[in-house]
């Protein structure tokens, strides 16, 4: 059985996901990098002002979540090309899959902890 059997997405879908959530993530950032040149002289209650706007926690959020998804659609990539063995890509992917998951879920509920 091959790593793409065992693995539910496919290099094509794969490719498209990570061309979608590109294009997605740019229009994301420019919300986060005005909030970041802002944060250089704001107020510690200017910043959480900022983070407490629904529009504003909701970019962050997608923010966060596209750019993880991004990064494990990569590094999924890079395992598959220059990883030879199937058990250690397998485990390798699986391994960043949770660490993802992990610091997704953990960002999220930093930002819900704001409110």
């Amino acid at each position: 059985m091959s790593l793409h059997q065992k693995l539910p997405a496919s290099p094509t879908k794969d490719w498209l996901l990570q061309r979608i959530t590109a294009v997605l993530l740019v229009p994301l950032t420019m919300p986060l990098l005005i909030f970041l040149k802002l944060c250089l002289n704001a107020t510690y209650a200017e910043t959480m002002a900022w983070l407490k706007s629904p529009w504003h926690t909701l970019a962050l959020e997608l923010w966060l979540l596209l750019t993880c998804y991004h990064a494990v659609l990569g590094l999924r990539v890079v395992i598959e090309d220059y990883v030879a063995d199937e058990a250690t890509q397998l485990l390798l992917i699986k391994a960043i899959n949770l660490v993802f998951a992990f610091a997704a879920v953990a960002a999220l509920y930093f930002i819900f902890c704001i409110y």
